[in-house]
């Protein structure tokens, strides 16, 4: 079993930063594709960020710029720092983390975290 625990989060106003972490912790051999979800009240959940095993990332137009997401192997656990944040990207962050298995990847989430930016 596999859990992912997410830190960080919080109320800050526009211009400032946050930085979330993601630490996934259990049975693991590796994982592959690590990323960061958001879901604004009243939307879909969707793809902020993205970066896989060796380091490839991938970011939605909105945040480019703004923010980074890495990861730290060793320590199972992937970052996104958020920098010039807009009262646009509060939302809940979800972590997510893709495992092999012999099927497939399978995708573990985090319990998400709350993310508010004032105006």
């Amino acid at each position: 079993q596999v859990q992912l625990v997410e830190s960080g989060g919080g109320l800050v106003q526009a211009g400032g930063s946050l930085s979330l972490s993601c630490a996934a912790s259990g049975n693991i051999r590796s994982i592959n594709r690590m990323a960061w979800y958001r879901q604004a009240p009243g939307k879909e959940r969707d793809l902020v960020a993205e970066i896989s095993s060796g380091g490839s990332t991938n970011y939605i137009d909105s945040v480019k710029g703004r923010f980074t997401i890495s990861r730290d192997n060793a320590k199972n656990t992937v970052y996104l720092q958020m920098n010039n944040l807009k009262p646009e990207d509060t939302a809940v962050y979800s972590c997510a983390a893709d495992f092999p298995t012999t099927f497939g990847d399978y995708t573990y989430w985090g319990q998400g975290t709350q993310v508010t930016v004032s105006s």
